[in-house]
């Protein structure tokens, strides 16, 4: 018993230090790729969205599997409507890191304006497992969910009906 308190320090400190060489290291982003980030993020807030997927697929030629430049493609992916590319560009960051927040979150988003909202709820519960239902990724899913998926647009053209042509 008397060893009781420096085994039990030593396992802490072995525990920590081990669990510290498995985790994912912080890859610094390249001064080139961080400008053209900011360039397609200033672009995407100015309704540019060509301008951003320009700028963010440059940044990616620079810095290749970046997260953060996958994630801002899948926001522009978003912007244009193109959900499955968007799930396409969060898939890949979840490859090199599975507990992502902002990839589950804007994944089960992307998922919602899809129409798969069940699947999106997996996300949620993913979410909640990771970081707990006041996490800013969990409260903004939990709203995206509640909102539902956008209403179906249909064109004019959709329902111009035929010419019906009838012998006089």
């Amino acid at each position: 018993m008397r060893y009781f308190p420096a085994a039990l320090a030593l396992s802490l400190l072995g525990a920590v230090t081990a669990s510290s060489v498995y985790s994912a290291p912080n890859i610094p982003i390249d001064p080139r790729a961080s400008a053209l980030l900011t360039q397609g993020r200033a672009a995407l807030a100015a309704n540019n969205v060509e301008g951003a997927v320009d700028a963010f697929e440059a940044a990616l030629a620079i810095q290749p599997g970046a997260p953060v430049i996958y994630l801002s493609l899948a926001e522009a992916a978003r912007k244009q409507g193109m959900q499955g590319k968007a799930l396409h560009y969060y898939r890949e960051v979840l490859e090199s890191d599975p507990q992502n927040l902002l990839a589950i979150s804007g994944e089960g988003a992307a998922l919602v304006e899809k129409g798969a909202v069940d699947k999106a709820r997996r996300n949620l519960a993913r979410l909640q497992g990771l970081c707990g239902a006041e996490c800013d990724a969990t409260r903004q899913l939990a709203a995206v969910i509640a909102r539902g998926p956008a209403p179906k647009v249909i064109t004019a053209e959709a329902v111009k009906p035929a010419p019906v042509v009838t012998p006089n």
